[in-house]
């Protein structure tokens, strides 16, 4: 039953297209009016967005997060620890890019690819949504006791990111996602987790938008501590920069880390404070003007 529903899910946003909107695919019409910025960066918040690096664009990312708001005044709610995550993202084409990180929660070294299969669109060709592809891996590097292989040690992540603008105020996404754990921490948690994440923008200004993000584990496949990963944002973009601030329930920053694995609860004020810089780099060659 499960991959009949995974099947079924997956197939729900190729059903919004019409035979005739398939056959517009493949003509020759000028008449196409591309959505743009359905999200203004990369990451909804925790998790990815449909949004790809443009071509040969370099995308630095600095991620934190502090501790838990209930640690109290004695280690500053929290902003006595944190965990880090630094980034690179580098498009190949304005669909294809690829990206890696290093968290220093588990020293975590991560490594993905995303395509952006399809782009929401009116004119002659009427597109809906906007389909992007995610792929990746995590390894952890740090020491345990018995010390784990590689194999052991590592997570996959695929992802069908599924968005649409609906004004220039909002957009929605949904991320139906399965993450497979060569070993999982606790004995009994199935190794490949179902999720679905959800995942909006509202735009408040030119420059700022407030974000929401929820990440759903169905139920019976990881142990009841583990809880859903819930994060909320106030975005401010300024040029090349995209400056997030952040509140959290999941200390880590890896897929598996915070969907499969966050142990906060927001009822409990187990909440992170955090933040994400991105600063755009880019190499494309300028053309030279004739005089």
């Amino acid at each position: 039953m499960k991959k009949i529903f995974l099947l079924f899910y997956l197939l729900i946003p190729f059903s919004a297209f019409s035979q005739e909107d398939l056959m517009k695919l493949v003509s020759d019409s000028n008449e196409v009016f591309v959505r743009t910025a359905t999200f203004k960066a990369r990451r909804i918040i925790n998790g990815h967005s449909v949004e790809t690096v443009g071509k040969n664009n370099l995308d630095f990312i600095i991620s934190h997060r502090f501790d838990r708001l209930n640690r109290g005044f004695e280690d500053f709610f929290g902003l006595d620890a944190a965990t880090n995550r630094l980034g690179l993202e580098y498009g190949i084409n304005d669909r294809f890019m690829i990206g890696m990180g290093r968290s220093s929660f588990q020293k975590a070294f991560d490594y993905f690819t995303k395509y952006k299969l399809i782009r929401q669109s009116t004119g002659s060709i009427n597109t809906p949504v906007s389909v992007t592809l995610f792929g990746g891996h995590a390894i952890r590097t740090q020491k345990t006791v018995p010390q784990l292989s590689a194999f052991d040690r590592s997570s996959y992540t695929a992802q069908i990111l599924i968005a649409r603008k609906f004004s220039e105020a909002f957009s929605l996404q949904i991320s139906p996602t399965l993450i497979h754990r060569n070993r999982a921490d606790i004995f009994t948690d199935n190794r490949t987790v179902l999720a679905s994440g959800i995942g909006g923008r509202m735009k408040l200004t030119k420059r700022t938008s407030i974000n929401g993000e929820y990440n759903y584990v169905f139920p019976n496949q990881i142990n009841d501590n583990y809880k859903n990963n819930l994060a909320f944002s106030f975005d401010l973009e300024t040029g090349g920069h995209v400056f997030q601030l952040l509140f959290t329930n999941s200390f880590g920053m890896t897929e598996r880390q915070f969907i499969t694995e966050t142990d906060g609860s927001w009822g409990s004020g187990d909440i992170h404070f955090g933040f994400n810089i991105s600063r755009t780099f880019s190499f494309e060659k300028k053309k030279k003007v004739n005089p």
